[in-house]
């Protein structure tokens, strides 16, 4: 019994670890939505804007997908979402917080 337990404890890790990094340019619907701050619209959005032609970089994503801008565009990085293989600059890795301003 414990080694079956042990055996879905690392079915359910690796899985995890699958979807921790999706790119946009190659995901499916149900991959996007997995996206902590991706939703049904906002993936069929990507979706559908997709179809016209492949995301360039972060500039073009934030730029064809109504409603993704500089901030969502941070969050959605830092929850793992990539273009063409890359974080968007300046998204702080998933451990990480973003520091607070001293205003």
């Amino acid at each position: 019994m414990k080694k079956l337990l042990l055996a879905i404890a690392a079915l359910a890790a690796s899985m995890t670890m699958a979807w921790a990094q999706v790119d946009v340019n190659k995901a499916d619907a149900a991959a996007l939505d997995s996206i902590r701050g991706l939703g049904p619209a906002k993936t069929k959005l990507i979706l559908e804007e997709r179809k016209k032609g492949e995301f360039k970089d972060w500039a073009d994503l934030e730029q064809r997908v109504k409603g993704i801008g500089e901030k969502s565009a941070l969050r959605l990085s830092q929850a793992g979402l990539q273009v063409n293989g890359k974080s968007k600059d300046g998204a702080p890795m998933a451990a990480e917080k973003p520091a607070k301003s001293g205003k």
